[in-house]
């Protein structure tokens, strides 16, 4: 029975492998992009703003339909509701200014950091989950720092752009470490 489910990540590791290397240039360009913007709420960085987590609703269907014979993990239908809630909430929250971004964004990291972190544990077995399980915890982390940095006199959009390239390293890591498992298994 192991040996059937472990053939089955197997089918469904390309695909994620796929996935999450988009996810690294993805993170990786919107974090460039946001910098460039500057941390006033201009109509592009509102449009960026509101593209991330959009983008990340798109990663976890492209993630659930290429579980395929692995199962798709449940924790992904949550992600998807959640950053949809997130790209509204954020959209919404621009027109009020940075902080009430950042404290949208912060819950979102939180929340959806709390279910990375899960999906990673659930998905240990098909190797190359470690770097998920991290940055789920981080993502926690880094959710309540923006929530605090809300409070600052003088807040700022580029902590974001840090946030974005280091969940976008890994996303690569974890590329490159299910392909090591791969070839193992």
């Amino acid at each position: 029975m192991a040996s059937a489910a472990s053939a089955e990540h197997v089918g469904a590791t390309p695909a994620l492998r796929r996935l999450y290397v988009s996810r690294f240039f993805f993170a990786a360009a919107w974090a460039a992009l946001l910098l460039v913007s500057g941390s006033d709420l201009t109509t592009a960085a509102k449009v960026l703003l509101f593209l991330y987590p959009a983008f990340d609703v798109v990663a976890a269907v492209v993630d659930f339909r290429s579980a395929g014979a692995a199962g798709p993990v449940k924790g992904l239908y949550a992600n998807m509701a959640i950053s949809a809630l997130a790209a509204v909430g954020v959209a919404v929250a621009s027109a009020s200014g940075v902080a009430d971004v950042l404290r949208v964004w912060g819950a979102w990291a939180v929340v959806s950091g709390l279910v990375q972190l899960l999906v990673g544990i659930a998905r240990r077995p098909m190797g190359g989950q470690w770097a998920m399980i991290v940055s789920g915890g981080i993502s926690v982390l880094a959710g309540a720092s923006f929530i605090r940095d809300a409070s600052q006199d003088d807040p700022s959009l580029t902590s974001l752009a840090g946030y974005a390239t280091l969940g976008g390293i890994f996303f690569l890591v974890s590329a490159f470490r299910l392909s090591r498992s791969t070839r193992r298994g």
